[in-house]
């Protein structure tokens, strides 16, 4: 697939900087290589999880998740399968709400996301649904089991749970802003 050029619009920012995952809206976001200052997913490193079973749990690795990004029509869809009025990007801590991309959850690992403030994020891959941001739907979409709506989340939400990122070029990005995406030439690789 050739490469194409994509535009889009930043329609929330938001940021984790307690202990809970879930994030708060703000008006801007400062971001520096390690990502957006003071957020708990911020850091040039992580501890590896449950999404890197090649490492044993709690090995220090690169940090490539260091922001979430959703759409607002897949938060949408993902609300219609859950049978729920809607989902908030801050449920399931999210750091930006971008619209204006189509299929936004489907961007190619190294897609560029080039803010009108100067800002550049470089896509790392699908953020694969869980449970745990499930029970942060289920809970504050006031879903009467719980627990089924904290299953529920990662069947209906695959493939439409948004995107992380990192920051390869720093600076501030605000609610408002108009972002460039350009999305690398694609080829499927067969052995």
């Amino acid at each position: 697939m050739p490469a194409a050029k994509l535009s889009g619009r930043v329609a929330g920012t938001f940021t984790a900087t307690g202990e809970d995952f879930q994030t708060r809206a703000v008006p801007s976001l400062a971001l520096g290589f390690e990502g957006i200052e003071g957020d708990r997913h911020a850091g040039l490193t992580r501890r590896s999880g449950g999404r890197e079973p090649w490492y044993a749990r709690g090995t220090e690795i690169r940090n490539a998740r260091q922001l979430s990004i959703v759409a607002p029509d897949e938060l949408a869809e993902i609300a219609r399968h859950m049978e729920i009025g809607e989902i908030r990007p801050e449920w399931i801590g999210a750091n930006l709400l971008v619209e204006g991309v189509p299929r936004l959850s489907m961007l190619p690992a190294g897609t560029l996301l080039f803010f009108a403030g100067g800002v550049t994020l470089k896509v790392d891959a699908q953020n694969g649904p869980c449970r745990i941001a499930g029970r942060a739907v289920a809970e504050n979409a006031g879903m009467a089991d719980v627990e089924a709506g904290a299953l529920l989340f990662p069947k209906v939400a695959c493939r439409l749970r948004g995107v992380v990122a990192w920051v390869e070029k720093p600076g501030r990005i605000a609610a408002g802003e108009a972002l460039s995406v350009r999305i690398p030439e694609q080829w499927i690789y067969r052995a």
